[in-house]
């Protein structure tokens, strides 16, 4: 099992609802020495490696209430380890190679009998030997990219009377996902909510202005009296502030009454990390932080662990790592280069080199990060070299955390 786990490399596609909000992942588990390395275990091998990955990285845990899609292929869709995954943690997905062979079929229905929730992937035509197959799983997912409006159209009028969830792969635009929608796709795949020209020309409103230029204080380690003063334009913030340091305390004699002493027993490190969630909520609407937000916050957990493993016991690396992370999406939520969203903040020089140049080891982090999202092993192999100290088990288990700490921020703001 250690070899393979080594080899393993876990990214992640988000998967959204019609209201945006995170719904699932798709998981993407690879052979992290890409094409390279001759992988002579065969299917089971792979298997067993996924279905020890649910326990021994907490997969399942980490996806929260989210479910987790997971490709399946012919010889991995007979494999007994399949049955070793939680099925009301995963959504198997078929993929279009599966030949629907009655053996198949069989198969597909003893799943499904046993309680896992199918789908069928890559569909771009209704192909009469599919119906069978079709007809068992729960969850069609069709690409789009192949197919016209007109196409598209055609699909999903066909596919309405199945009664089947429908979900759009491959999203790249608004227009895109507008189009879905009004086909009655329930679920959406792709990046088009990250990409700037759907919130282009967005300021950064007053508070969140506020939270930024606290956290640049921070981090540049302002004197307590000099961030007093920047909180106490903020009667909102300080209530806050004040209510939650008195619930950290968890019920302690003493009651918090002034900024100076609240800063105090919260500590500067707890107070940044309480401004960088609340600057995430502050974007959120209706209560719930978009993808892009969570993306944000699962990156910054990621990088700070990652910082973590490099450099251990250099708490300031990791602040930083943190820092980086939920700042490298900024860009994106407010529509505005990171040099203008940067210069006002007062931050130390290696993390506006990472967010600026990509340079530094923040930098290679912050890269690092990226390819664990897009799933781009090649890229990944190559900043690992320019990582010594991590390796493929240590992102794996860094970036399970990372899914569990974000998913209990959503949980958190829930309750």
């Amino acid at each position: 099992m250690s070899d393979a786990a080594d080899q393993l490399f876990l990214g992640r596609q988000p998967i959204l609802d019609r209201d945006q909000r995170l719904h699932a992942y798709e998981l993407l588990f690879r052979n992290g020495s890409g094409n390279a390395a001759a992988v002579t275990d065969g299917v089971a091998a792979t298997a067993t490696v996924i279905a020890n990955a649910f326990a021994e990285l907490g997969v399942a845990a980490a996806l929260g209430d989210c479910r987790g899609f997971i490709n399946v292929d012919e010889e991995f869709l007979f494999s007994d380890m399949l049955e070793l995954l939680p099925r009301q943690s995963v959504v198997l997905e078929i993929l279009e190679t599966v030949p629907p062979t009655p053996a198949v079929i069989d198969r597909c229905r003893a799943l499904k009998a046993a309680g896992f929730t199918l789908a069928l992937d890559d569909v771009v035509q209704l192909a009469p030997q599919f119906a069978e197959l079709l007809a068992l799983v729960d969850i069609v997912k069709i690409d789009i990219q192949p197919l016209s409006r007109v196409e598209l159209m055609q699909l999903a009028i066909k596919l309405k009377p199945s009664g089947k969830i429908l979900l759009a792969e491959k999203v790249d635009a608004r227009e895109q996902m507008e189009q879905c929608m009004k086909l009655g796709f329930a679920l959406f795949q792709g990046y088009y909510f990250a990409k700037p020209t759907i919130i282009a020309g967005r300021k950064l409103d007053h508070s969140q202005l506020s939270l930024m230029k606290l956290m640049g204080l921070l981090l540049s380690d302002a004197d307590t009296s000099e961030i007093e003063q920047a909180l106490k334009p903020e009667p909102g913030l300080t209530v806050n502030l004040l209510r939650m340091t008195n619930s950290v305390g968890g019920g302690a004699s003493e009651t918090i009454t002034s900024l100076g002493h609240a800063i105090a027993v919260l500590g500067r490190r707890q107070l940044q990390r309480w401004l960088q969630l609340l600057l995430f909520a502050s974007g959120s609407q209706g209560g719930t932080a978009s993808p892009l937000l969570q993306m944000a916050a699962t990156r910054g957990r990621l990088m700070e662990l990652l910082a973590a493993e490099i450099r251990p016991g250099d708490a300031a690396c990791a602040d930083q790592a943190f820092m980086v992370g939920i700042m490298s999406l900024m860009p994106v939520l407010v529509g505005q280069p990171i040099a203008e969203i940067v210069a006002p903040l007062g931050l130390a020089e290696e993390v506006k080199a990472a967010l600026c140049s990509g340079s530094g080891l923040l930098g290679e982090l912050l890269a690092l990060a990226e390819c664990s999202e897009s799933g781009d092993v090649d890229r990944l192999r190559r900043h690992f070299e320019s990582l010594p100290g991590l390796g493929l088990k240590a992102l794996n288990r860094a970036q399970t955390e990372a899914l569990q700490w974000t998913a209990s921020i959503g949980q958190d703001k829930a309750g």
